[in-house]
């Protein structure tokens, strides 16, 4: 499977050009066929990286400003969704799930020239993490949708110190911890889909495979 990006150009008289900026193609024999993608990194006109998850458990961070791929690693399972904690700021936090009920928090503002960025795991929901989506009034309050049908609610704490030297003097990152707030059980097949209201704190809408939309409301957010 190939993934190109694309940037609109202004063409006259044909304003809806488009030209492909950058492709990536997943490790040679992956037999890939599924790719989730994610922006961030655009706090100003020019910074812009795309994060690409691929069915081998391969992410791909790509800077759209040098057109290069900037890191890589491996989750070792499926990936079924990647998201930056917010994507109009200096790359943060990126979380990545994976089909066998594992999520990863990678804290982005690091990068060693080795071993990447530093990130922190979690076992959840005992079944695929279909989706993960960030509260927008708070970047640190995050939500997973489960294949088992529930939803849970997690924090990331921060360590004391985010960056370390290493035996060489390259700084590298130190993950925070994941603590889970709540959890509910709304269905006995998987949520597939979820996001949150941009202006009403607390409320959410998820989709499930039992073709219902719920809309809900997480109270006491104020409090975490």
């Amino acid at each position: 499977m190939r993934v190109n990006f694309w940037q609109t150009l202004l063409c006259l008289p044909d304003p809806g050009c488009w030209e492909a900026v950058l492709g990536s193609r997943p490790g040679d024999g992956c037999g890939n066929t599924q790719c989730l993608l994610s922006t961030g990194n655009a706090y100003n006109q020019e910074e812009r990286v795309v994060c690409a998850g691929y069915d081998n458990g391969d992410i791909k961070l790509f800077d759209l400003k040098t057109m290069s791929l900037r890191w890589e690693t491996n989750i070792k399972n499926g990936v079924c969704s990647v998201e930056f904690d917010r994507k109009d700021v200096n790359m943060n936090k990126l979380v990545a799930t994976s089909l066998e009920g594992k999520f990863h928090v990678f804290d982005m503002r690091t990068q060693h020239p080795t071993k990447g960025f530093a990130s922190v795991s979690e076992k959840a929901h005992k079944s695929t993490i279909w989706q993960v989506r960030h509260l927008p009034q708070n970047r640190d309050v995050f939500m997973t949708s489960g294949g088992a049908g529930s939803l849970h609610l997690w924090k990331y704490e921060y360590p004391a110190q985010r960056s370390k030297k290493d035996s060489e003097g390259a700084e590298m990152g130190v993950a925070g911890s994941v603590s889970l707030l709540q959890n509910v059980t709304l269905s006995t097949q998987p949520i597939s889909s979820l996001d949150w209201s941009p202006d009403k704190k607390g409320l959410c809408v998820c989709g499930a495979f039992d073709q219902t939309v719920r809309v809900l409301i997480v109270t006491k957010l104020n409090k975490v």
